[in-house]
């Protein structure tokens, strides 16, 4: 499983002009779902993502976690993270889940994330639009 997490300023979602997600200060998180994937490592990322203190205190120092600045959550599904480009120009998408895997582990994350703060998300499988307002900039990749 790998997670870009981007701290944001504001974000939101739409999908065919219609907007279907928006948050304030949070994360902007784009998840890929792999083959190997399991409920066990959505929990872990779950809560890693949920505990990582990447926000500034009053300080500017990187040490606050999104329960201490009352941040939000935007999930989107995004299985070009397990794109391979090292052959040809064409990339192969090998190591991505199927669709109905990765579907039920997508919507187990967010509901997992749901019930530690408050968040939003995109559509699986659809068409998106998103927009950000990045925040540091700050961008971390986790994978599990």
């Amino acid at each position: 499983m790998k997670a870009v997490i981007q701290c944001v300023s504001n974000a939101k979602v739409k999908v065919n002009g219609k907007e279907i997600g928006k948050i304030g200060k949070g994360f902007l998180i784009l998840l890929g779902i792999s083959q190997n994937d399991s409920e066990e490592k959505v929990g872990y990322l779950v809560n890693k993502i949920f505990n990582l203190r990447v926000f500034t205190d009053k300080k500017a120092k990187m040490n606050l976690s999104l329960a201490a600045v009352k941040g939000e959550v935007l999930v989107v599904s995004q299985f070009t993270l397990y794109a391979n480009c090292q052959k040809g120009n064409r990339p192969s998408f090998t190591k991505a889940a199927q669709p109905n895997k990765a579907k039920m582990l997508y919507n187990l994350f967010v509901e997992k994330m749901s019930k530690l703060v408050s968040t939003k998300s995109g559509v699986f499988g659809a068409k998106m639009e998103i927009s950000l307002v990045n925040d540091g900039p700050v961008t971390l990749i986790l994978e599990n």
